[in-house]
């Protein structure tokens, strides 16, 4: 079933290699052609701001989702669609796991990381069942995907490692794993 809601978790930084903003580009471009609402952390700087404003630019809803104490740091988007500013960081990640049918993971840092294994805990743990895909630009998440083998591997997991989590190496593989129909 095409999710309806995807929450991106992503860095409030470029990166260094123009892949990591060409990638948030196509997805939100994507993302916004096939009519699908993008929730996401609220910045405007970085992967954050790239996805969204190439959402706005097409004319797709954004809902952003930004503690207070992050409004500074990552400089809330006023452009967007919605805005929510919330108390903090374990508010931001349950509103946007409500808010959400299924999840796109970028490149990003400790905070995208955090994002990323609280919706993968809260999926094993069955507090929900929302797809998760790894975008795995330019190889980024390869070293973690190896811990998450050798996790498995070593008998530390309950489950086969690709039960919970895919893995796509562009924007349009990433949407085909959520069950959308890219042209």
């Amino acid at each position: 079933m095409t999710p309806k809601s995807i929450a991106v978790f992503c860095g409030s930084q470029p990166g260094r290699d123009e892949i990591y903003q060409e990638h948030a580009k196509s997805l939100g471009k994507l993302i916004a052609q096939q009519g699908i609402r993008l929730v996401y952390g609220g910045g405007n700087k970085g992967l954050m701001g790239a996805i969204a404003n190439e959402m706005m630019a097409r004319g797709g809803e954004v809902v952003g989702v930004i503690p207070e104490v992050l409004k500074g740091w990552e400089h809330h988007h006023e452009g967007i669609t919605e805005l929510h500013i919330v108390a903090d960081m374990h508010v931001r990640k349950k509103m946007m796991y409500e808010m959400c049918d299924a999840a796109i993971i970028l490149p990003g840092g400790y905070g995208t990381m955090d994002e990323f294994f609280e919706m993968l805990t809260w999926n094993t743990l069955q507090i929900h069942d929302k797809q998760i895909v790894i975008l795995n630009t330019a190889q980024y998440y390869r070293p973690l995907i190896v811990m998450l083998e050798q996790m498995h591997q070593q008998q530390f997991l309950y489950e086969p490692v690709y039960k919970r989590i895919k893995i796509a190496a562009t924007p349009h593989e990433a949407l085909q794993q959520l069950g959308c129909t890219i042209a």
